[in-house]
């Protein structure tokens, strides 16, 4: 474990995700008292997105942006928000220069699969059909997330893919949530690593998916062909129950040819990016901004 990361780890708050309505409680009195990041050089705009039912999303304008990311929170599918995810939605936006269009999904286990994924697809499509009057390139328009964000974010190119929808340019997946099996390595044997453990993750499938069984759309490492998908960014963290699906699903992906920058953080785990003093965290928030930066410029 990183040093500067492990003294944390005692610090660490209990997060039970059998009980949703405490975790979003818990995580929303805990994100608001991280330190605010600097918003004074980007416009900030909380718009509703028309769907069925509307969507609301805050959209980060950096000066001179041209492209633009759907960006979709974390939190398990069960909890996460516009205002949890606003440090983090900030500080990708002002460290790429892009666009960040941050989407408030509907959450399980009130909304199971496929709401989230409905949510995500009709922002996705807003932001393309809109594109002119948010003031950026249809053609530089990227998918991303944290955690089941990032899984979201790969069913939402899944599905564009499908059914023709909007092109994507990239996507940006940091520490996906991508197959509720839990058959890989990681899933049997970090059974009890900070903040993110296998029975947590067993309890978020489990609202998220009920009682229906999983499809690509909802476990996109099921999904069987991925060839045409586009080019992507997967981070994971070493010590992550989640660490090999996201390994598996890059390797898989360059198999199908689709290009793919893998970046694998020593002595991590899922979420240690929130330890801001942390320089390794430092690097992992940069290097994510910067992958975007150069996916929409190129």
């Amino acid at each position: 474990m990183d040093p500067e990361l492990e003294a944390f780890i005692p610090l660490l708050p209990k997060t039970d995700l059998t009980d949703p309505v405490t975790a979003r409680k818990s995580f929303a009195e805990r994100a608001a008292a991280r330190p605010a990041p600097d918003t004074a050089d980007m416009e900030i705009e909380d718009r509703t997105v028309p769907a069925d039912p509307d969507v609301a999303v805050r959209i980060y304008r950096p000066r001179q942006a041209q492209g633009a990311i759907v960006w979709l929170h974390g939190g398990g599918m069960v909890f996460g928000d516009l205002d949890t995810e606003h440090p983090w939605a900030a500080r990708i936006a002002d460290g790429s220069g892009a666009v960040v269009i941050s989407v408030d999904y509907r959450r399980a286990p009130e909304h199971r699969f496929p709401a989230a994924l409905d949510d995500a697809y009709a922002v996705l499509s807003w932001t393309a059909e809109r594109a002119a009057e948010l003031g950026i390139d249809p053609e530089r328009i990227a998918v991303g997330g944290h955690s089941a964000g990032a899984g979201l974010a790969a069913a939402v190119a899944l599905r564009a893919r499908a059914e023709q929808g909007p092109p994507i340019r990239f996507q940006l997946l940091n520490e996906p949530g991508l197959d509720d099996r839990q058959e890989t390595w990681s899933q049997l044997h970090f059974t009890d690593t900070p903040w993110h453990d296998r029975d947590k993750i067993t309890t978020a499938w489990r609202h998220y998916l009920g009682s229906a069984p999983a499809t690509p759309y909802a476990a996109p490492a099921r999904a069987a062909d991925l060839s045409g998908l586009p080019p992507a960014y997967i981070a994971t963290a070493e010590f992550d129950p989640v660490r090999d699906e996201g390994i598996g699903y890059a390797l898989r992906l360059l198999q199908a040819g689709v290009s793919v920058e893998l970046h694998q953080w020593p002595g991590t785990f899922h979420g240690s990016q929130a330890i801001l003093s942390a320089e390794v965290s430092q690097r992992q928030i940069a290097d994510l901004a910067a992958a975007l930066r150069r996916a929409l410029t190129a």
